[in-house]
């Protein structure tokens, strides 16, 4: 039995085609054929059902993806059980939004393998709502997203690592307005509104009676400071004590009454698959935090 070929019967489950799940698991539509046809011939039994336009599981095909699901887990558990002395090994799959990407995960990244050189880290950038659903899929072990906003994937569970201000941030020689006159008076450099960020900072603009002049909607970080920084307008972003202290002498004014601000959390699935590897990587994400880290755990 392979374990690749289980790994193929989970992602067509999950995906709900053959096509889907090639895509999923870096496969050719017929390599997943052959997977399946392999296991069925293991088996002794039919595990889908090819009558239908889209193949569906039968019993023994749901069954087999509960037990294979236990293996895998129990599999993909090993290596971070096995470190000799305290040092841990093997492969961590992390998600990450972009403005952790663009702030402290570098930095954390670096700690980790100064830490645990023998741990894999593969990273994989997205949206909170997008991570979330890839960790509930099991393709990713654990993502750094904004803590969760009801609904999201059943069996989830969260652990705190920082917490970030949201800032009004323009040019320097603008340093003598407040944020409201900088807000209503120059152009507007808005954080993407499909970004939980974006439709936070929307909501507290129509809140504040705001009335902006868009100019461009963005969705990287990295991108609004560098338009900012170019005297293109002015903005707001989600920034960490550390990101904030790093900018290229922005003006930089709290936003919202009170400043509003957002979690930012370890993603991971209540069966805790990464372990020790993905609490490894939220201590070293808490170390680079400094001052704004936080530690409660909360189930979801």
């Amino acid at each position: 039995m392979s374990l690749r070929a289980l790994r193929t019967l989970l992602a067509i489950a999950r995906h709900g085609s053959f096509a889907r799940a090639a895509d999923a698991v870096h496969l050719t539509q017929s390599a997943v054929s052959l997977h399946v046809r392999a296991l069925e011939q293991e088996f002794d039994a039919v595990l889908f059902d090819r009558t239908r336009r889209i193949p569906v599981l039968t019993d023994a095909g749901r069954r087999a993806v509960e037990r294979a699901q236990q293996i895998l887990d129990l599999y993909d558990g090993i290596a971070g059980e096995l470190g000799e002395g305290g040092e841990l090994h093997g492969r961590l799959r992390i998600g990450a939004i972009n403005t952790t990407l663009a702030g402290i995960l570098p930095a954390a990244l670096a700690v980790l393998r100064e830490r645990h050189p023998r741990v894999r880290v593969l990273v994989h950038s997205g949206m909170s709502a997008e991570l979330a659903a890839r960790v509930d899929a099991g393709e990713l072990d654990a993502a750094v997203t904004t803590e969760p906003v009801k609904p999201h994937p059943a069996g989830l569970v969260h652990a705190g690592l920082y917490r970030e201000g949201f800032w009004v941030i323009a040019p320097p020689e603008l340093g003598g307005s407040d944020a409201a006159t900088l807000l209503r008076d120059h152009p507007f450099i808005r954080f993407d509104r499909h970004a939980w960020a974006g439709r936070t900072i929307d909501a507290e603009l129509r809140r504040l009676r705001l009335d902006v002049q868009t100019s461009m909607e963005l969705d990287s970080l990295q991108a609004i400071v560098h338009m900012v920084a170019s005297r293109l307008g002015v903005a707001v972003v989600p920034l960490s004590e550390r990101t904030r202290a790093a900018l290229p002498g922005l003006v930089c004014l709290p936003f919202g009454a009170p400043q509003l601000e957002r979690k930012v959390v370890l993603l991971e699935r209540e069966d805790r698959r990464a372990g020790r590897l993905a609490q490894a990587l939220a201590e070293a994400i808490r170390l680079e935090a400094g001052g704004a880290a936080i530690h409660e755990k909360n189930l979801g």
